[in-house]
This record gives C-alpha cells, structure tokens and sequence, in this order.
C-alpha cells in the first residue's frame, strides 16, 4: 500500500505518483561483466491493489522460488507477480519482517539464477557496492555503482549507507560486493538533495528464510523508518539538522546516540560535526582522532581533520590528510584541497 511518507522516501514506484532522484552510473568497462551476472539475480516485483491500481518494485533471488522485495512493495496488496526474462511468475505467499521491511516471497517455477549471500556486517568503509533494480519503467536492471559510506548498528546486524544512488522502483533490488555476493537490500533514502541511501542486512533476510509462510495480502505493519520521529534510530534523526545546519540539535541529538550506543563510531563523528561547525575545535579533533583510530578508512573524519590542521597551520599534516584521502574517496579529497586553495586534479 502507498503510504504518504514525509520523512524519508522509498524506492518503489506506484502508478499514483512518481519521485526520482539521480543514479550513479556504472562507468568502467571491466565491470560490465559482474553487472550482468549480478543483473541476473534481480526481477521485477508488479504489485496489484485493491483499489485498480499496481506498484512497481524490485526483487532478488535467493533460493529455489524464494525472491526477497521491501515489506512497502508488497503492503496493501491484492496479488503480487514477479517478471524474469519477460516471463510473469505469481507470488502464492510470503514471510514478513516488517519492521525491517524485507519480504520474502514464494514464486513457485521461477527460474532466475539464485543469489551468492555475502555479509552485511563484514562490510567495510569505502568498500565499492553495485546496486541494481528496476528504476522507475525500465524494462531492464539498471545498476549503480558506488562505496559504503555508513554502517549503523541495528538491533543484531547493521544498515548500510552507500554513496550509490536509486530511484523509484528499485525497491527490493539488490546490493552485490565487487565479486558478486548479495550483501544488502535497497530500501529507503532521506528526502531532498544530497540524500543518504540506506540498504538492508542480508543476515536479517537470511534468518527470515526460516519464518513461517502467509498469505499475501496480510495485514501489513510499519517499517521503522516510518515510524514517528522519537521512535527512529539515531543515525535517521542525525539527518535533518546535518542538512539544515542546526548544530547544537545535531550535538544534542549525537551526544545522545554516543551516550546510548558509545561503541558506535558514527556518533562521535556527527558529534564531531557538530563541535567543529560551533568552533569547540579541540573537542572535535579529539573526537575524530577516536573515530579514524576504530576505522581508518572513515573519508568524512579524515576531511574534518585536514580543515582542523590546515586552520591549526599544520600544512603537512592536511596534506597527509588529502594524500589519505586520495586513496579513499577522491571527491572528498578535491573537496580538502579546495578548502587549503589547491587546485583539485
């Protein structure tokens, strides 16, 4: 069922209405080849409602006639179909975990490829992911490359950011590693511009496998992320004020998180954030020494540290800092070296 969502925006395309945003394309030749055999895996989830109208959404294969779609796909609906190859396969049932927004569906005869399961929580910063779905009315998969740029703990397993973008009708599709393993599931992204896109856990999919079947048109529940503002996670709260520059709510709101979850890297780095956009300088460079010394690879604590050392005048400790970031994320380290006035490659 379509439910007006107002904080952040699913990726399932409905015949009432329709939002895009960009996709990342995939620009090097040599994966043209993984792209394929990834794109295999993936199928269109066509979703009819009770009131005449449909929903459009995206699926993996990840066993014998077991095909795993977003729970928002699927909410409201009368009859739910999968189409491989331009062949249409009827869902007969199907095993909610609604609040994390994964179904999984019984297609009987289909005979798409079955996924490789990988590890959502071996998974590490910077890592390259591709994504591939059905945007908006393609009648092919399309897929997105890009890296992980978050993993937040969640419950017994962790959600994913990544850099890679998707739009309406990639719901349910698929989050592969760089050899092909399915390690997450395209599900929601934060409203506007500069998005964050969040992927689910793969080990949260594999555990529903063992759940028992129910009828497809079950009384759907919330997902999380469409829970009220109190009841979401730190790392949604941390959005809005990030964006808006609200930096005592984005301090006030990511000291709670640390207080809450003090193992959670994440919430000292937007606490970090916060104190560097205040000027409490020296509490933020604390902060993001803690961060970089738990995940090396964590780009946005090593970009915070090099403006932190340029304003200190400590040239050669920024431009270690861009050196480090060259080999993390390049974006980011054009975006350092305009900060110091370097000229960006």
């Amino acid at each position: 069922m379509a439910r007006p969502v107002t904080a952040l925006v699913p990726a399932l395309l409905l015949s009432t209405g329709l939002l895009s945003c960009l996709a990342t394309p995939i620009y090097a030749a040599h994966t043209d080849e993984l792209v394929q055999k990834i794109s295999a895996h993936v199928v269109k989830v066509q979703v009819g409602l009770a009131n005449g109208g449909y929903g459009l959404g995206s699926g993996v294969v990840i066993a014998k006639d077991q095909v795993v779609t977003n729970c928002h796909v699927v909410a409201g609906a009368v009859s739910v179909s999968v189409n491989s190859n331009g062949e249409n396969y009827s869902a007969s049932a199907l095993k909610p975990d609604w609040y994390h927004d994964l179904c999984i569906l019984t297609v009987a005869g289909l005979t798409a490829p079955i996924a490789t399961f990988g590890s959502s929580e071996n998974l590490k910063y910077e890592q390259p992911v591709y994504t591939v779905g059905f945007a908006n009315f393609s009648p092919r998969p399309n897929g997105t490359f890009g890296f992980v740029k978050g993993l937040y703990p969640m419950d017994d397993s962790v959600v994913i950011r990544a850099s890679n973008a998707f739009r309406m009708g990639d719901s349910g599709g698929g989050m592969f590693d760089d050899v092909g393993n399915l390690v997450g599931i395209v599900t929601v992204k934060s409203p506007g511009r500069d998005a964050f896109y969040y992927n689910m856990s793969v080990e949260w999919v594999q555990r529903l496998m063992s759940k028992p079947e129910q009828p497809i048109a079950s009384k759907s529940e919330l997902a999380f992320w469409a829970e009220s503002h109190e009841k979401w996670p730190f790392f949604m709260k941390i959005v809005q004020p990030l964006k808006t520059g609200d930096w005592a709510a984005l301090e006030t709101i990511a000291s709670q998180w640390a207080e809450q979850e003090p193992q959670t890297t994440e919430a000292l780095f937007y606490r970090a954030v916060a104190e560097f956009s205040l000027k409490n300088t020296a509490y933020a460079e604390l902060h993001l020494n803690q961060v970089v010394a738990t995940n090396s690879n964590h780009s946005s604590a090593l970009y915070y540290l090099g403006l932190i050392a340029e304003e200190n005048g400590k040239r050669i400790e920024a431009l270690n800092m861009v050196a480090a970031l060259d080999m993390l994320d390049v974006n980011i380290a054009n975006d350092l070296k305009s900060a110091m006035g370097i000229k960006a490659d």
